[in-house]
């Protein structure tokens, strides 16, 4: 029937991008700014720690409150020789946002940096973040930059989080359970991409 095909393509439409199945034990690098870090609730409270419970896999907090996707291109490549990861979860551009810096420059660094990753045969999930328009959603940069680098792109995850009051520590940050949420998602878009297998 014509419905079944019109169902098969939304859910098609709606799947994560599929990614290689990681090996058991390998270490997924949460690489960002202060809601990778985790502002706004307690230690052990971020999203990468909630994360890794949800998974088995270690998850490394790379998060730095108040970067910039210029100054998170800096430092990346230190970061991942020291941590050597096998998946990266990039979550920069919010800072950028704030400062009124020019997209352009945000979508190039974000580019340069997953370039770099795929270079060294690292898979990556880019995560989008709100801008600033009202009502709240996520910049088109990120859908542009994730077509351009073929790489999975999480649009909605943190929007859902972002755009709860009761979710939140602050008129920025997410509070414990607005991490929570996220972890939970993520944890259930790295599952139906074939990241994560139980």
């Amino acid at each position: 029937m014509w419905w079944r095909w019109i169902l098969i393509l939304l859910l098609v439409a709606c799947s994560p991008q599929q990614m290689q199945a990681l090996p058991a034990g390998a270490v997924i690098l949460a690489f960002g700014d202060s809601i990778t870090y985790g502002t706004g609730a307690a230690p052990g409270e971020d999203y990468p720690a909630q994360l890794a419970a949800l998974i088995g896999h270690p998850v490394i907090n790379a998060g730095v409150p108040g970067e910039t996707s210029a100054q998170g291109r800096e430092r990346l490549a230190a970061t991942l020789a020291e941590v050597r990861p096998k998946l990266v979860l990039l979550g920069l551009g919010g800072n950028d946002f704030l400062q009124r810096l020019p997209a352009e420059e945000a979508k190039a660094n974000l580019i340069a940096m997953i370039k770099a990753m795929q270079a060294q045969h690292i898979q990556v999930v880019l995560l989008a973040v709100p801008g600033l328009s009202l009502p709240p959603a996520p910049h088109p940069l990120y859908a542009e930059v994730a077509e351009q680098t073929q790489v999975p792109l999480a649009e909605e995850q943190w929007l859902a989080v972002l755009s709860k009051r009761s979710l939140k520590s602050d008129t920025v940050h997410p509070n414990a359970a607005g991490y929570a949420q996220f972890a939970q998602a993520m944890a259930d878009f790295l599952r139906q991409s074939g990241a994560i297998r139980d």
